[in-house]
C-alpha cells in the first residue's frame, strides 16, 4: 500500500485533546518499560522527540527518578497539555519541555546518553533528517528506542485495524489512527534508513502487529 501523509504537525486543539484522551496506556507502559531497560546508566540525559502530550517521559520518571528528559516537539498545543501533565505528575523538575523541530536539533553533538521516539517518524515527509540528527547528537555509546506505526500490506488489512478498535475511539480519533497507519514506514523503509545514516549497533524487528522498533542498548 502506497504511504499517504499526513500533517506534519498535529496542532489544532482538539487534536491535542484528542489525542491525549486515546488510550495508550498499555503500549506507553510498555514502550517506557523497555527504555529503562536499554540505558544502565541511572543518570542519564535523554532526549524524547516527538514527545506529543508527555505521557511517556512522565512514565519513566515516575520509574527511574534519576532521569532527566528534555521532551520536544513541534505542536504547540501538544506541548501544552504536556507540560499541564507534568505540573499534575510533580515532575517538572525531571521534564523539560521545548518547541523544537527535530528534523534540525538545536544542541550540540553527542549530548544525550539516549534518544528515544515513540510515533513521531509517521508525521515526517522526509524521516532523513531526523535520523542524521538523531546520530549526532547521541553518544556513540548510547541507547536508543524508536518505535512507530507499521504502515498495513493493503486496504482490507487497514480497515481491519481501524474497525478492530471499535467504540473504544470516537469517529475523530478513529480518523487519526487510519492517517497515521497511512503515513506509516515499512520495516524495509526503516532498514533502508537505518543504513543511510550508518546507525551502528541497532536491531531493526516488527514489535506488534501494529508497530516497528529500533533499539540499541546502552554501554557504560
Amino acid at each position: 500500500m502506497q504511504r499517504i501523509m499526513e500533517p506534519e504537525v498535529m496542532d489544532t486543539w482538539e487534536e491535542a485533546i484528542d489525542y491525549d484522551t486515546m488510550n495508550f496506556a498499555e503500549v506507553n507502559r510498555a514502550f517506557a518499560l523497555d527504555a529503562i531497560a536499554l540505558n544502565p546508566n541511572p543518570q542519564s540525559f535523554v532526549l524524547d522527540a516527538g514527545t506529543g502530550t508527555g505521557r511517556i517521559p512522565i512514565l519513566i520518571c515516575k520509574i527511574n527518578p534519576q532521569w532527566q528528559i528534555l521532551a520536544i516537539d513541534l505542536a504547540a498545543n501538544m506541548l501544552r497539555i504536556a507540560s499541564e501533565n507534568i505540573q499534575q505528575a510533580n515532575l517538572q523538575q525531571q521534564i523539560t519541555c521545548e518547541l523544537v523541530d527535530a528534523k534540525n536539533l538545536p544542541y550540540t553533538d553527542g549530548v544525550f546518553d539516549m534518544v528515544i521516539s515513540n510515533s513521531l517518524v509517521h508525521h515526517l515527509p522526509d524521516p532523513l533528517p531526523f535520523f542524521q540528527e538523531l546520530k549526532r547528537v547521541t553518544k556513540p555509546n548510547s541507547g536508543i528506542l524508536i518505535r512507530d506505526l507499521l504502515r498495513p500490506a493493503n486496504q482490507v488489512i487497514l480497515n481491519t485495524l481501524v474497525e478492530s478498535v471499535g467504540n473504544e475511539y470516537n469517529s475523530h480519533q478513529k480518523k487519526l489512527f487510519r492517517d497515521s497507519l497511512q503515513a506509516a514506514l515499512t520495516i524495509d523503509e526503516v532498514e533502508q534508513l537505518v543504513s543511510s545514516v550508518d546507525l551502528v549497533g541497532v536491531k531493526i524487528y516488527q514489535s506488534s502487529e501494529l508497530h516497528w522498533t529500533i533499539e540499541r542498548a546502552g554501554t557504560f
